[in-house]
């Protein structure tokens, strides 16, 4: 039989190796006879003569001397263990060593000796040999394929027979023998792998790789052949392509292997171990396409795009490998390298990775003003900083940092904080940089959009292939819900009893205001045994495997609630992560702790060994925090989209025995894990919809002068006199309208430095002010519900019981098809109604400025219902009829009217006039229509929306038509702008 398997190895996985290599690539195979005259003797590793003659070659002024000097740098190593020995030669490879040398001029100056030429790929030798035999101290090894480069064995390659259980694992096996680690310890020749920079193991169908001393579980696929795509490999090898055929051309292609092995390896203690990294291949493919963007662009602003890896995918360390092959590469010409987080805690987290990786002289800004000195300093240094330390870098739109066109940027999560004013600001002060986005989870489809801001993809690696490939566990979802009921009296009959000095309405804003579903979670019965179920879990399934948990809760006050009930029950060493302030009550203050004694429990979680098994946290380590020791999240929050993707990958790092990630929800709303995970499923829309940015500078200007022109004849330093301005209603509100039209626009503007010029920033600031003077002095105040919430807690734990814990849905791997069918299933009623409820409140925000009117009423309906529904008034059966006509009502609104006709037009302007309450029907009806047919009229002019000479002329038109039927009519300036907006929406080209 093993002889049987040795031909099928030969056959089916050797020789096509070796067919690809010199067929594909142009290596050539040394025979033995070539090796025996190459090398000094079986004890060497590396083909010396081979390497002599091309020092020559790529270094023509050395001689004899300096040559064997150079040799001596890689094969004389004083080394405390294997690692350290392939860490110093790395080096030298890759830098080159430095050696004396005399001038023809008799002078002597210290030169570079390079190993290899990474700019020519061509002026090196690419080799390759078969069952090399390398003599050990108490045995020999005999690799099946050795590359050379140079002479230099780069890349060793074990072979095995298809036929096998488990040839990986035979393979990884036989390189810890041919290392002489653990069980083959004194039994190896390590020799051969103090040079050697990747390890690979093929089995024709498997095929994955390594490097010195990679532990099992971090030796990965290759899925890429990249530069080459999977038809134009087909087509060269002429047959069906194999993942062997993908691993080989992808790492293995001269370039690659020289781009891998200089800009793509390395060093990192962790734990008090060095190790060593090699790239994944989405990391090596991301770099490349980023490369030949920054290459190939026709103009600055084109180099920028955006990197979509999945959380727990190596992000950080991709940013890493991209600055250095930028800081490498000629075309560059010394760039400035900026990495941008958007917390404290990142920005320390990303300066440590790189760090770690011995990135040289990575600088952290500790302010604003250190930020422009450091960016000030020329070319060549490489910046981390968070986003707001820009706010005072660049304090206004020409307070330009440096115009220079070899600055690149790149932003971590950059879907967080890269549409405001602090992105703007960045943007100012270094205006040709190229921006790089780097984001864990997909990419908004809303009313922002990542894209837009910076380009668009330059790679994607998407969570489904980071599991197959086994970057990430699978994530499992669970749902858990703690039955509660109310005891006593009807709790809203207790409401109005405690506070019978409340209104209805005041009732109804106190219901909605006081955040009763956090009341409801808060309830401790509920916490206690939500903690039981939890402690259960966690002692049975999570535990005995040496893993850890994390609960998030809603709040701090609840937080600190799970953390003293998971106490009381005698529960594993727990720890509450909780942000601090001054103004905390009493019951927070207990549980102060300082940053620095956070920062150790959070060290102490990370250990595997440690006795601190949970943590709870509220809002802190759901995003950037890596801890593979974490399997479970107990999620009792109501976290969404972005944050709830980010919290849910916690748990998908990968661990020595952790088959996957859990997420137990005890939250209970299905819907929110749905809709999150729709994100990674659906791909983005065309960007046709958004508006070009020159379109969008002109409405920010028109609306800006619409906003200010109120003020024209005052003062503005003169502010009483201004907020007198607006005494009447009717001029408030439309100072209301014009506001928020105006705030609107810049927010659409922004992060362009645009919205940063003088004088939009300011006199949107100066609006801010005035208007919120006017409200406190012409409003009446309004109700504030949180003043009575914490009596309303105190009710509502009163008079609410846990019944205990229930399963909803059993733990299904969240990307597993039958996954969003169980969820939907659950709840099917709700469910149902959500969906209906979400495509009605879409209709109404994308319908409403054309019929304010009709679609106010319907927005009435709908949250009525969605109230009632929340307070449990009506039944999700009842709920969904009623929704269901709602969405019939919504149609028949749409269907009612043309966009484009005067009759549409005249009913959605009518409820908005404000006639005198004797003016006659027909009266009404005939000046709506009148005005209708006007603004059909004027409205074929191209781009009057953002010609204020035409607007004023509309206006003019109206109030015309107003006066002429209504003499004295007092909410002529109030209508007429109503109209306008009305306008705006219908007949907009």
């Amino acid at each position: 039989m093993t002889d049987v398997r040795s031909q099928l190895e030969i056959d089916l996985v050797e020789d096509p190796a070796v067919d690809l290599l010199r067929v594909l690539f142009d290596y050539k195979e040394l025979a033995s006879s070539d090796i025996s005259t190459l090398r000094e003797s079986t004890t060497d590793a590396l083909l010396t003569k081979r390497l002599e003659h091309q020092l020559k070659v790529l270094n023509p002024w050395i001689d004899g001397d300096g040559v064997r000097r150079a040799i001596g740098t890689i094969t004389r190593v004083s080394s405390i263990d294997l690692m350290d020995a392939n860490e110093q030669i790395y080096t030298a490879l890759t830098y080159g060593t430095t050696q004396p040398h005399t001038a023809s001029n008799g002078r002597r100056q210290d030169r570079s000796v390079h190993f290899f030429d990474f700019e020519d790929v061509a002026r090196n030798k690419f080799e390759f040999t078969r069952q090399l035999t390398v003599k050990g101290p108490r045995q020999d090894i005999v690799p099946d394929i050795v590359v050379y480069v140079n002479g230099i064995p780069l890349v060793v390659i074990e072979c095995k027979s298809p036929s096998l259980p488990d040839p990986i694992a035979d393979a990884m096996r036989q390189f810890r023998r041919y290392e002489g680690r653990e069980e083959f310890r004194g039994l190896g020749a390590p020799r051969l792998f103090e040079a050697s920079q990747i390890a690979i193991a093929l089995g024709r169908d498997v095929a994955r790789y390594g490097t010195t001393s990679t532990p099992p579980r971090f030796w990965a696929d290759w899925r890429d052949a990249y530069p080459l795509s999977s038809d134009g490999l087909a087509s060269r090898l002429g047959r069906t392509v194999t993942p062997q055929d993908v691993l080989l051309s992808g790492m293995l292609a001269p370039a690659n292997l020289l781009d891998l092995v200089r800009n793509f390896v390395v060093f990192e203690t962790i734990d008090g171990k060095r190790i060593k990294k090699l790239a994944r291949y989405q990391q090596f493919v991301a770099v490349g396409r980023a490369i030949e963007r920054v290459r190939r662009a026709s103009r600055p602003e084109k180099r920028s795009g955006v990197i979509h890896h999945t959380q727990g995918s190596g992000k950080s360390l991709t940013m890493v490998f991209l600055a250095i092959k930028l800081r490498r590469i000629p075309d560059t010409e010394n760039p400035t390298l900026v990495i941008v987080t958007d917390r404290t805690e990142l920005d320390g987290q990303i300066t440590g990775q790189f760090r770690r990786a011995g990135f040289p002289n990575p600088v952290q800004a500790e302010t604003g003003e250190h930020l422009r000195e450091l960016l000030s300093g020329g070319a060549g240094t490489t910046v981390l900083t968070t986003v707001h330390k820009f706010h005072t870098a660049v304090p206004k739109r020409t307070s330009v940092i440096s115009d220079a066109s070899n600055i690149f940027v790149m932003v971590d999560e950059a879907h967080r904080t890269q549409y405001g004013a602090l992105a703007a600001r960045m943007r100012a002060g270094l205006p040709n940089a190229a921006l790089i986005a780097f984001t864990g989870t997909p990419i908004d489809k809303k009313d922002r959009s990542t894209r837009e801001v910076f380009g668009d993809y330059i790679h994607r690696y998407l969570i489904d292939q980071a599991v197959k490939d086994g970057a990430t566990v699978p994530i499992y979802y669970e749902m858990r819900d703690a039955r509660m009921r109310v005891s006593g009296p009807d709790i809203e009959t207790k409401l109005r009893d405690a506070f019978p000095e409340l209104s209805e309405s005041e009732l109804r804003d106190l219901k909605s205001g006081a955040r009763l579903r956090e009341k409801f979670a808060a309830t401790p019965s509920r916490i206690m045994d939500i903690c039981k179920d939890i402690l259960e879990h966690y002692s049975t399934a999570i535990e005995p495997n040496g893993f850890k948990a994390q609960i998030v809760a809603v709040n701090r006050d609840v937080a600190v609630t799970y953390v003293e009930s998971l106490r009381e029950l005698g529960g594993p060493e727990c720890a509450l992560i909780m942000s601090s302030s001054n103004n905390d009550s009493a019951r927070l203050q207990r549980h102060h702790v300082s940053k620095r004694d956070r920062e150790a429990m959070v060290a102490r979680f990370k250990r595997k060994e440690d006795p601190l098994k949970i943590l709870v946290v509220c809002d802190m380590l759901l995003t950037g925090f890596d801890a593979p020791v974490e399997q479970v999240l107990y999620l009792d929050a109501p976290l969404k989209e972005h944050t709830l993707l980010q919290a849910i990958a916690r748990v998908n790092r990968t661990a020595d025995g952790k088959a996957f990630g859990l997420v137990v929800d005890y939250w209970g709303d299905n819907r929110r894990i749905s809709e999150a995970l729709e994100m990674f499923s659906e791909e983005d829309g065309v960007l046709s919809a958004l508006r070009p940015s020159s379109e969008k500078a002109q409405l920010l200007e028109s609306r800006h002068r619409a906003a200010m022109r109120l003020f024209d004849a005052l003062d503005g330093s003169n502010e009483e006199a201004c907020v007198m301005l607006l005494v009447s209603d009717d001029v408030r509100a439309k100072f209301e309208l014009d506001y928020r039209r105006f705030a609107e626009a810049m927010d659409m503007v922004l992060p362009d430095p645009k919205a940063l010029e003088d004088p939009f920033l300011s006199d949107l600031k100066w609006l801010t002010r005035i208007r919120a003077i006017a409200k406190r002095t012409f409003s009446a105040a309004e109700f504030d519900a949180k003043s009575y919430g914490h009596k309303v807690g105190i009710l509502i734990s009163e008079h609410l019981r846990s019944e205990g814990v229930e399963q909803l849905l059993k733990p299904t791997d969240i990307l597993d098809p039958a996954f969003m069918k169980s969820v939907e299933q659950l709840h099917s009623d709700e469910a149902k109604a959500a969906r209906i409820e979400h495509a009605i409140r879409q209709e109404i925000h994308t319908h409403r400025d054309e019929n304010p009117a009709e679609y106010k009423s319907l927005w009435e309906d709908l949250e009525e219902l969605i109230a009632r529904r929340r307070l449990d008034r009506v039944s999700a059966a009842s709920q969904l009829s009623r929704l269901e006509e709602l969405s019939k009502h919504a149609a028949g609104v749409r269907r009612s009217e043309s966009l484009a006709s005067a009759s549409g037009t005249s009913n959605a302007i009518l409820p908005l006039i404000a006639f005198p309450s004797d003016l006659p029907s027909d009266v009404r009806t005939q000046v709506a229509s009148l005005i209708a047919r006007d603004l059909e009229e004027m409205t074929d002019v191209v781009d009057w929306q953002f010609k204020e000479d035409f607007q004023r002329q509309m206006r003019k038109k109206i109030k015309l038509h107003l006066r002429t039927i209504c003499p004295g009519f007092e909410g002529i300036e109030s209508s007429t702008s109503k109209i306008m907006d009305v306008a705006r929406a219908r007949f907009t080209k």
